[in-house]
């Protein structure tokens, strides 16, 4: 059935809060450019967006799309890097209305503090952009849509690669937003992963247990603030809708879905709603992955059956073609990931003074930074030291997703790519840094493990020090070659301000 548009009432605003405004300001400020030109969702609209990331480019807005119904349209590459070297995360801190040249440590600062706060209860509207247009029944069909096909080996086309799920408890005590891909596999039905380490598995294991379909939705086009909460990897049981209130300061309006007596985001730009099968499966996959592989495979995964979607008018559907990073995968996951393990590891009173999951090793690393003044006053042993990480990390929600912990000390900026590779080349010993534990338990995903671990859902997991010997005694035996470490103020100073005076072009 085809019901009448509803009147939305003015929505939130602000990119935060707002996907249409983070698409407009992401234009107004060069983060993404207006692509008129025709392009095919059918791969065309993968490519262009893998490139974005290669290079840096701006968010592609494809708004002459060859397939799907006219008005739609596909933004790629939303939270991508920029080229800007003012303002690499101008793309990632506009998902929570931060200033362009946010810096990682402040961004972490930030979602910490949100964690700390209090939670701000979603508030319900009665209707919202969302509603804009309702087709429930026999008129609900998927391949209206632009769903692309991303890569070439890809088993199909994929409809959820940069939104959420929302699922609830059977007694209504916890609400979840969760990222988790899904496959289109027919006009009203989608295919994709549900792990019972996931929190959409947990209580998708809670309906089935009840013998009964679990009540869901998906929600594409979300408040950006809300799509990277449910990408964090909170504790169970902690809603995502109160983290985002406590993140924007504002309580995120919601409205009921037309099926089964959910909330989603009012301002969204797609929401499908119906269930969860509990017991019928179909293959999905394969797909380019966020560790950069594809493998031939596709696996059973649950089915999700649409019997309602409504949408914005001229509405955006929001990719993410996963693959070889930086890609969302690693820099909104991977923030969110570094946020949730600084807190852990800072309140378990480890010296630790950032934690940062290097976009370029696709979510496979986490980074510590030691404060070794800290470090001194507890007279550990590198053993030790890394035996209390492992005891905090691993056997947390959020360390089960990091694989690999790297330790340095608090003079490397962490942030760095090239400061962490230095650093692991010169100051890694190794035959005596490298410290494993094969019976913590680790996402399944990671393309090294054998078939034991996959199955068994346990290896693959080491802390690799970098710490030098003396740096246990807080200090450090020599002094970092470098234009900021060698060379007095004065003559840095006047360096930098004859630099085009020199011939250079302006940095």
């Amino acid at each position: 059935m085809t019901h009448q548009p509803q009147r939305s009432r003015p929505s939130q605003r602000g990119s935060a809060l707002n996907f249409r405004d983070f698409v407009t300001d992401l234009l107004a400020t060069g983060d993404a450019i207006d692509v008129r030109e025709p392009v095919s969702p059918t791969l065309e609209a993968g490519a262009v967006t893998r490139r974005t990331y290669d290079t840096r480019s701006p968010a592609p807005l494809f708004s002459a799309l060859t397939e799907g119904a006219p008005g739609c349209r596909i933004l790629g590459a939303p939270a991508g890097l920029s080229a800007s070297p003012a303002a690499p995360f101008a793309r990632l801190a506009a998902h929570f209305g931060l200033e362009r040249d946010t810096t990682p440590s402040e961004l972490l600062e930030k979602l910490i503090s949100a964690m700390k706060a209090e939670p701000v209860a979603p508030r319900v509207v009665e209707t919202g952009p969302c509603k804009e247009n309702i087709r429930t029944g026999d008129d609900v069909d998927l391949e209206r849509f632009p769903v692309p096909l991303l890569h070439e080996h890809d088993g199909g086309r994929y409809f959820g690669t940069y939104g959420f799920h929302v699922v609830r408890t059977p007694d209504e005590r916890w609400t979840s937003w969760s990222v988790s891909r899904a496959m289109l596999h027919g006009r009203n039905t989608l295919v994709g992963p549900a792990m019972p380490q996931q929190h959409l598995g947990m209580i998708h294991q809670m309906w089935r247990e009840r013998g009964e379909r679990t009540p869901w939705a998906m929600v594409l086009g979300a408040p950006p603030a809300a799509l990277a909460a449910a990408g964090m990897p909170l504790p169970a049981e902690v809603s995502e809708d109160g983290y985002v209130g406590a993140l924007t300061g504002s309580p995120v309006e919601v409205v009921r879905t037309e099926t089964n007596g959910l909330y989603v985001p009012a301002n969204a730009e797609i929401v499908v709603e119906g269930f969860i099968s509990p017991d019928e499966t179909a293959p999905e996959g394969p797909m380019g992955e966020y560790h950069g592989y594809a493998f031939a495979e596709s696996k059973p995964q649950p089915v999700f059956h649409v019997e309602a979607v409504t949408f914005r008018d001229d509405p955006i559907l929001p990719i993410c073609v996963a693959g070889v990073p930086p890609e969302e995968n690693h820099t909104i996951w991977g923030t969110m990931i570094s946020a949730t393990s600084l807190d852990l590891l800072r309140s378990s009173g480890l010296p630790v003074s950032l934690a940062w999951c290097s976009y370029e090793a696709a979510t496979c690393w986490l980074v510590v930074s030691i404060d070794i003044r800290r470090l001194a006053e507890l007279h550990l042993t590198e053993r030790q030291l890394s035996d209390a990480v492992a005891e905090v990390l691993f056997t947390s929600h959020t360390g089960w997703l990091v694989p690999k912990v790297i330790l340095v000390a608090d003079d490397i900026d962490i942030t760095d790519i090239n400061q962490v590779t230095w650093a692991l080349a010169t100051r890694h010993h190794p035959t005596t840094g490298q410290y494993l534990y094969p019976r913590a338990p680790g996402i399944p995903l990671v393309p090294y493990l054998t078939e034991e671990e996959t199955r068994t859902g346990h290896g693959g997991k080491s802390i690799t020090s970098c710490l030098l010997p003396e740096q246990f005694e807080g200090r450090t035996r020599g002094t970092t070659a470098s234009f900021h470490n060698s060379f007095p103020a004065d003559i840095r100073r006047r360096v930098i301000e004859n630099w085009n005076a020199y011939g250079f072009p302006a940095r």
